[in-house]
């Protein structure tokens, strides 16, 4: 059994264990998302039988103790080869790290990784029939994504924008359909949207704010034509289930256009 361990957000070991999940499919281990054992049970994953809190715990400790040997991916572009002999000569092991990265074998259990982040029904339905009266009278859904409170620090606060920058995206956006009507999902981290200024200041498109969890704003993120945010795995993942374009942010005066909305498969090898 491979373990995945890491820290960081949902949407972080989201991809963390699909990249372990994929080299262990491909070399024919068993994994398990020590993250999605005990934390995140919003998933398909989540529900499998081996994925529980004891099976977390075990893990954990006998990592802490040394008797399960750890793998740390912590070095961008580093080789693998060495790493992925130990992890092919231990029964059980640990494997840990944001750099742990398989693109090719991702690509290739794509629909499979996928279909283990399938949304629990509950959710699913519940988004799906919030989305479809929402946006009963629109052409066109956009899902803007809010990043603040870790981004004021995160690469010395380069993308943290005001709310200025997610409306002039906003606008630019609703430009280049004129002829169609735009609803705009706003969903977040930061719990003081202004959303009358929003909605005020927005042109030519519904605004809405659905306030949702963590996995609800996932999912309906999900069910999107276009996805607008600062660089985040969060949108990344989002975009992931139905190909959906995107467009990261990546600057305060940055230009939008159409050519700029980028795929998965491309920007899941380009994260910043």
């Amino acid at each position: 059994m491979i373990f995945a361990r890491d820290k960081g957000r949902m949407c972080n070991n989201i991809l963390q264990y699909a990249h372990v999940y994929a080299w262990g499919r491909e070399h024919g281990r068993s994994t398990l998302s020590m993250r999605f054992a005990y934390k995140y049970k919003y998933f398909k994953l989540s529900h499998q039988a081996k994925h529980n809190f004891l099976a977390y715990s075990t893990a954990k400790y006998a990592a802490k103790c040394g008797l399960l040997k750890t793998v740390a991916f912590d070095t961008p572009g580093e080789p693998t080869a060495e790493k992925e002999q130990i992890m092919l000569a231990n029964r059980n092991i640990v494997v840990e790290g944001w750099e742990v990265r398989f693109y090719d074998l991702f690509l290739k259990y794509k629909k499979e990784i996928i279909d283990l982040f399938t949304f629990d029904k509950k959710i699913s339905s519940e988004i799906k029939e919030y989305v479809t009266r929402s946006s009963r009278d629109t052409d066109i859904k956009l899902g803007v994504h809010i990043r603040r409170g870790d981004y004021s620090r995160w690469h010395d606060g380069r993308y943290f924008y005001f709310d200025e920058v997610y409306v002039r995206a906003i606008n630019q956006f609703t430009a280049l359909f004129p002829d169609k009507r735009v609803i705009v999902y706003i969903c977040g981290n930061d719990p003081n949207i202004d959303q009358m200024y929003y909605s005020i200041n927005v042109k030519k498109a519904y605004v809405a704010f659905p306030n949702g969890n963590q996995a609800e704003d996932l999912c309906l993120f999900s069910m999107c034509d276009y996805l607008i945010g600062p660089p985040s795995t969060f949108t990344l993942v989002a975009s992931m289930y139905h190909d959906t374009p995107l467009w990261w942010i990546d600057s305060r005066d940055s230009e939008l256009s159409l050519d700029r909305f980028k795929k998965f498969d491309y920007l899941f090898r380009h994260i910043i």
